[in-house]
């Protein structure tokens, strides 16, 4: 099993989790849920969101399926507007690839977490590892205590299928 910061995090705060290993290009949520034989819902992404500056992005986790709704996390955070980077700006951002960006490899890098309401219909969600092909089952009290995520309604279903 790849051991990294994330997997290391998990262990050294004694976190319960479950680490699975996917083919390493860029899967979406669906295609992981798929992969994993979990519901999509079941599958969180973590979208880069820029705000107006100087306030630093923040990352806002929504399941397969959803997509993030700009307006939804604009209200959440009290913000006129905010927008999506482009993925090579995100991956900058975070110093992260695309498709393993994940909050818990960016802990402690001062981005606020939002994690999407419909998280808390399960005990546990899986999330990027923090590189391709690694994703992590968790438990959700677990993940927001680690990241201190505001949780809030900021998903719609996706058009894109």
């Amino acid at each position: 099993m790849p051991v990294n910061n994330v997997t290391r995090l998990l262990d050294s705060r004694k976190i319960p989790y479950q680490a699975f290993e996917l083919p390493a290009e860029k899967l979406g949520a669906l295609e992981t849920a798929r992969q994993l034989n979990v519901p999509p819902e079941q599958v969180f992404k973590t979208i880069v969101i820029l705000r107006p500056k100087p306030s630093k992005p923040l990352l806002a986790m929504v399941p397969g399926g959803y997509e993030v709704d700009l307006k939804k996390v604009a209200a959440a955070l009290n913000e006129k507007k905010v927008s999506l980077p482009t993925q090579a700006e995100a991956e900058k951002l975070t110093g992260l690839q695309a498709g393993g960006i994940s909050p818990l490899a960016l802990l402690n890098k001062g981005f606020q977490v939002l994690l999407d309401s419909s998280a808390s219909s399960f005990l546990e969600i899986h999330i990027s590892g923090g590189q391709r092909g690694l994703n992590v089952r968790l438990p959700v009290a677990a993940l927001v205590e680690l990241t201190k995520a505001r949780q809030a309604d900021i998903s719609i279903p996706s058009q894109s299928g």
